[in-house]
């Protein structure tokens, strides 16, 4: 005997709200977007055309598909026609993959940021986020781009350099074939180019052009018809192209032709062993209960100079910052300590060496300045050896970013004779030392609050908050390469995982609590 099959069963339509268990993921999408004011959508319609999907709607697929591993937007609408879950949340509708492409990642722009906010104030009022806490991290995710298509910052330099000295020795052979046949005149017609190193294609459309008037007068001249050829037909479009890398690079050293947004990085999949570059983009994120609280997308492959631009977007979004930021060593620095401090944040930052001073051959090195002794009345340094390094002057040093290290320099009086010199110092002379006084006194306050029992705690917590919000990211959900191209769409990419992932974390909490309800 079986069960009765009768494929009529299916002829009226059924309530697919029947097949969806109470605490399936896709009611809590469904009600938290709901929850969301529909004024957040305004600025994506303007208006006009026919009717469009609801915002909404298509927020919820979104938001689910990119839970289910599923990022492709011809995966999306295939699965708004065959899966139950899509089916519910869409009411039946089927927007094409055009559509649901198109809404995600230029409907969106300036919309989903809000859309985020407003989710974590769900979070905020449900308790799972304090905004007390914020640990900061960051990973690198390749671009959707070619690998092989690439421009090197300093390739560009050298060539264009080296194309500028072939444009001033061309026209330096002109004036001297024209210096033979007229020096007067030569004098006056002649283009001035400037140095080398100040050619650009501006100026050298300008001389071209002089040299073709020039040429009017003087059709039979060879030389000179060779000569505009050459620049017209190879020197002027190089330059031009060299000047529009270097547009495109800004203060990055490289880029890819096929995502120019795209900078090259050493990526932690290293399939081939080899550290190849890949082109991609550097992604941060501050957790807490691995809730991400906020997220940006930067083009340098280093941490560093990514926290200030990072908090600022945080505090623009949120209107304040955490009372607490707790971050790994790739974050720690001057520049970065005192923009904590005039923020008045507390910062449980850890600075390049803070875990190599703890070895015992740091303490045992008289060539590092951390291990010896200053003394403030007097404002000397005293070495190992017995000799004292008085202060000569100070020096301004400026980053990248515009940050001024304050420097003072200090120097020994006589290091003749001195048996600890060897192991001290290989210059010749006496030891001289450069020291940020500023910066020490950030890493003893930060040294002291990492050792302390709210600092160690906070650290060994970072260890599980971003890093495993990445592993879920990359790992669980196989997100390792971007889909979109161009930092404004590859940003909202961020802004969508970052959404799933709050949602479906919160999905979890709240089954992990129904199943305690219940013991």
């Amino acid at each position: 005997m079986y069960i009765q099959y009768n494929m009529d069963q299916l002829f009226l339509p059924m309530d697919l709200e029947e097949d969806i268990p109470a605490n399936h993921l896709v009611r809590l999408i469904n009600d938290a977007v709901n929850r969301l004011d529909d004024s957040i959508f305004a600025a994506a319609y303007p208006g006009g055309g026919r009717d469009s999907y609801h915002p909404k709607m298509l927020t919820k697929i979104i938001i689910y598909a990119y839970t289910q591993r599923i990022y492709s937007s011809r995966q999306i609408a295939k699965a708004v026609r065959e899966n139950i879950p899509f089916m519910w949340l869409a009411a039946r509708q089927r927007p094409d993959f055009r559509t649901i492409n198109r809404f995600r990642s230029e409907r969106m722009k300036s919309v989903l940021e809000t859309i985020f906010t407003a989710v974590l104030g769900f979070l905020v009022e449900a308790g799972y986020v304090k905004l007390d806490h914020y640990f900061v991290d960051g990973t690198k995710i390749e671009a959707n781009a070619n690998k092989y298509t690439f421009v090197w910052g300093k390739a560009v330099v050298k060539h264009k350099a080296r194309l500028q000295e072939k444009v001033q020795a061309l026209f330096a052979s002109i004036e001297e074939a024209e210096q033979q046949e007229d020096r007067e005149q030569s004098g006056r017609d002649l283009p001035e180019l400037g140095e080398s190193s100040t050619i650009t294609s501006d100026r050298l459309e300008q001389a071209v052009q002089q040299l073709e008037e020039k040429l009017q007068a003087k059709p039979k001249d060879k030389p000179l018809k060779k000569a505009i050829r050459l620049v017209r037909k190879d020197l002027l479009p190089r330059l031009q192209k060299y000047e529009h890398h270097q547009e495109v690079l800004g203060d990055r050293n490289s880029y890819s032709k096929t995502d120019p947004d795209a900078t090259f990085m050493r990526m932690k999949e290293d399939h081939m062993r080899n550290g190849q570059l890949k082109p991609g983009y550097n992604v941060q994120i501050g957790t807490e209960n691995q809730f991400i609280v906020g997220y940006s997308l930067h083009q340098r492959p280093t941490d560093t100079r990514c926290l200030k631009p990072h908090l600022e977007k945080v505090k623009a979004a949120l209107g304040k910052l955490p009372g607490t930021v707790i971050a790994d060593a790739g974050y720690g620095g001057e520049e970065n300590y005192s923009y904590l401090e005039e923020e008045q944040i507390k910062a449980v930052v850890k600075y390049s060496t803070y875990h190599k001073e703890k070895s015992k051959k740091w303490k045992q090195d008289i060539s590092k300045v951390d291990n010896w002794l200053y003394d403030e009345a007097s404002d000397t340094w005293h070495c190992p050896g017995g000799q004292a390094l008085t202060f000569r002057y100070e020096s301004k040093q400026q980053t990248e970013s515009g940050y001024e290290i304050l420097v003072r320099h200090y120097r020994s009086t006589d290091c003749t004779g001195c048996p600890l010199k060897s192991d001290c110092t290989k210059a010749k002379g006496n030891r001289e030392i450069r020291v940020s006084m500023k910066y020490l006194r950030q890493k003893q306050q930060a040294r002291e609050l990492l050792q302390s029992e709210e600092g160690y705690k906070l650290s060994v917590r970072r260890m599980i908050e971003p890093e495993s919000v990445f592993g879920q990211m990359k790992s669980n959900r196989s997100f390792r390469r971007f889909l979109l191209r161009g930092l404004p769409k590859v940003s909202l990419e961020v802004g969508w995982l970052s959404l799933a992932h709050n949602l479906l974390k919160w999905a979890t909490m709240n089954r992990k609590e129904r199943v305690m309800g219940f013991m």
